[in-house]
């Protein structure tokens, strides 16, 4: 039996081919648990046949377990596909959407493949998967292709086990399958034969275009024509927040940006994710697309779609999500025409339906090692393996960049990004990933995980399912156990949760923790100093305000001097005012967030004093780094009464302004600043070890975004001689606290 990722991936036809090869007699079909395989022949020649599985797997084929036994021989001389029983407990892996293959790219363009520019080609080794699917198993009738008959001709294909496109559910040709439509913004059919050129042509002329894909819509212009992003931009109230580009070939993305050789095996991978690559000085494209910040968010085609209109009429179009702010991203016809009003001329759609929401994944290479910062389509639902077996747990994460975990098993099944849930548009796809949850992993688990805030809204969702229990786990501990869980290990370690904001046992805000933490529990041994955020979220949204906080908290009453100096508090604002609203805490909660404290940098620095979205401040402070090393600023470590670390960085911060004030370059400030919490880190992680003798760490929370931070961090912390486990597979940020929470409250089960 095998079990995984094994149907609706060309895994039948794979085994029937294998034992053919080897001359075996038996059979393969499908169950609900897996994939049963009976064979039968010479020993040599079944040793042969399994190394040949194991070795030449189908590229969406992934096989998480094997287990086998003799039985008697029939002398069984022939090999069968045979019909699916459908006895048994369901445990089969859904293969994530993925771009189109070489295979079917090599026929979509030879003009006499009947398949010749056809937008919706497709095999059991590439195409859409989750996002079409309306329930388990995963056969033709239960997706959103059930309503296109097969034509002879795709029904030969379907039926033959030597075609690749033997059981490939989403299979269809210009006779039987979907086909592309343009529509105006009133949602009425545009009069064309020809919907993509008509659609290249509205690109040419600066026109905003709502493009359906595999898992939404996007919102597409010429990312060559100023005039079309400053547009995009002005109607999606997206004012200076990079913009994701599709680029045609490898050879442009050169053009743009530095590419090393594992952004560029991401690049071209089957999951296509958005990659951030550092900008290179160019005028191939708009200047607004990502503006100040360092990193280009870049992406190759991956469905036919895509290369028919970037096929010789555009290097580069932008191709962000389909939304508006802190909604999900648009997936109906209606849906968009309703949604995108005033912000899409014109509508590029086709009738095969999206049932699954999935954005485009986003990943990072920190330290030569792939980092997910956004994991969705490609990657979803393919499950994490665990180290250990778990009961089963819901897990419905934090309030922003929300997705959800289900465990089963050895397994973690996480969701497509959701994203913030501050819209009832965010709220009803939260509800909607719930129930998919439950239907890919086909479980209903009665036992809920959710984030300790009591205003969450994943929290309140919690306590309403009514399950048998629910377990609140506190945010940054969350953050830690994801880590672990993804590394697969256990025990005690030396956990690094550095974030913005998260809910504190104290009732003050986190975010620059140093924990003692295992899979059950955890102590807070080290913090960064508190520091007072001056109007609450009107600080987070305006970073001047935590500047002035950091220099009183490094001055004392001289702040107000330093900060004229270095012209931080807006004209007309009464520094006064200021001083008593920081010095008496009015609408002023205390944090020892880790983003914060690179917020008010970037504000002292000059960089950024408002924002438009978040980390846009952290990420200018970074942008404006280019050498490798810096001087260390002073910080310093105490202890306060209950013998908790404190970490004091007010001294860098009094460091800093000492050389903006003699001119130093932003860029060695920035650099220097970092080294300064990387080797912070490095000196609080040994101070506890000393106390513990603990010589592992994991680094967990969105801070750890930031390549510069990582890289830096990872390796002051490995000289001092510690075992350091990061993010590869799970978003360092929110987007992975939901499998910290599942992890926790699973072994918090287990153990009772």
């Amino acid at each position: 039996m095998f079990s995984g990722i094994v149907q609706g991936v060309g895994f039948r036809p794979f085994i029937y081919r294998q034992a053919i090869q080897n001359k075996l007699g038996g059979f393969v079909r499908n169950r609900p648990d897996g994939v049963l395989v009976e064979v039968e022949g010479a020993t040599w020649d079944i040793d042969s046949f399994l190394s040949g599985v194991r070795r030449d797997l189908p590229p969406l084929a992934d096989i998480t377990n094997i287990s086998a036994l003799d039985i008697e021989t029939t002398h069984d001389k022939v090999f069968r596909i045979i019909p699916s029983d459908a006895r048994g407990d369901g445990d089969v892996h859904i293969a994530p959407d993925v771009a189109v293959c070489a295979d079917c790219l090599k026929e979509f363009f030879n003009p006499l493949d009947r398949r010749y520019q056809y937008p919706f080609i497709n095999c059991t080794n590439c195409g859409p998967r989750l996002t079409i699917i309306k329930s388990i198993p995963y056969d033709r009738i239960n997706t959103s292709m059930s309503c296109f008959p097969l034509c002879p001709q795709c029904q030969s294909e379907y039926e033959n086990p030597v075609d690749r496109r033997f059981h490939a559910e989403p299979n269809a040709c210009p006779v039987c399958g979907p086909r592309i439509q343009i529509l105006d913004q009133e949602g009425n059919p545009v009069d064309t034969t020809d919907p993509i050129a008509a659609a290249v042509n509205k690109l040419k002329d600066g026109k905003v275009l709502a493009i359906k894909g595999l898992g939404g819509f996007h919102l597409c212009v010429d990312a060559a024509n100023n005039e079309a992003v400053e547009r995009l931009r002005s109607r999606k109230f997206r004012e200076e927040k990079p913009l994701a580009i599709m680029i045609s070939n490898l050879e442009t993305v050169k053009l743009i940006g530095q590419l090393n050789s594992e952004e560029e095996k991401l690049l071209t991978s089957l999951q296509r994710p958005i990659v951030l690559i550092k900008k290179k000085i160019t005028n191939i494209i708009s200047r607004q697309v990502a503006p100040g910040v360092p990193h280009f968010g870049v992406m190759l085609p991956y469905t036919p779609l895509h290369y028919l209109l970037l096929e010789n009429n555009f290097a580069v179009l932008v191709m962000t999500s389909a939304n508006q702010i802190d909604e999900p991203i648009c997936i109906s016809n209606r849906e968009a025409v309703t949604r995108l009003k005033g912000i899409a001329d014109y509508f590029l759609v086709h009738n095969r339906n999206i049932l699954v929401r999935c954005d485009d994944s986003i990943v990072m290479v920190a330290g030569g090692k792939q980092q997910i910062l956004r994991r969705s389509r490609g990657f979803v639902p393919r499950p994490i393996a665990l180290a250990e077996s778990f009961p089963a747990v819901l897990a419905l994460g934090p309030q922003l960049k929300a997705t959800q975990c289900i465990l089963k098993d050895n397994f973690a099944f996480l969701s497509p990004h959701i994203g913030d849930l501050e819209t009832p548009q965010a709220r009803d796809f939260f509800s909607e990933s719930i129930t998919l949850m439950k239907k890919i992993t086909e479980s209903d688990p009665a036992v809920i995980a959710c984030d300790a805030h009591p205003a969450y809204y994943s929290t309140q969702v919690a306590e309403a399912l009514a399950p048998v229990k629910v377990i609140r786990v506190q945010h940054h501990h969350a953050h830690i156990v994801s880590c672990m869980a993804e590394n697969r290990i256990s025990g005690e370690v030396i956990g690094l949760a550095m974030d913005g904001t998260g809910y504190g046992l104290d009732g003050n805000a986190w975010g620059g923790e140093f924990l003692v933490a295992n899979e059950t529990g955890f102590r807070r041994l080290g913090h960064l100093k508190y520091f007072v955020l001056p109007g609450g979220q009107k600080a987070i949204q305006e970073p001047w305000r935590i500047a002035a906080s950091l220099l009183k908290s490094a001055y004392g009453n001289a702040w107000p001097e330093i900060a004229a100096r270095l012209d931080i508090i807006p004209s007309g604002f009464d520094s006064k005012l200021l001083d008593k609203i920081i010095e008496n805490k009015i609408n002023s909660p205390l944090t020892s967030g880790l983003g914060r404290l690179f917020d008010g940098v970037a504000a002292i620095m000059g960089l950024r004093r408002k924002v438009s979205f978040e980390g846009q401040a952290a990420m200018e402070l970074e942008g404006c780094i280019n050498e490798t090393s810096g001087t260390t600023f002073p910080f310093e470590i105490k202890r306060d009464a209950e013998g908790c670390f404190i970490l004091d960085m007010s001294g860098a911060i009094r460091s800093i302004v000492d050389e903006i004030l003699k001119g130093t370059s932003k860029n060695e400030i920035s650099i220097s600043f970092h080294m300064t919490v990387a080797r912070s880190f490095a000196a609080m992680a040994k101070e506890i070890s000393a106390i513990n003798g603990i010589k592992r760490v994991a680094l967990s929370g969105g801070c750890f975004q930031n390549r510069i931070l990582l890289e830096n961090s990872v390796a002051e912390l490995e000289n001092a001689g510690f075992t350091v486990y990061c993010h590869k597979h799970v978003p360092a940020n929110d987007g992975g606290i939901a499998l910290g929470q599942a992890v926790i409250a699973g072994s918090i089960m287990k153990g009772s």
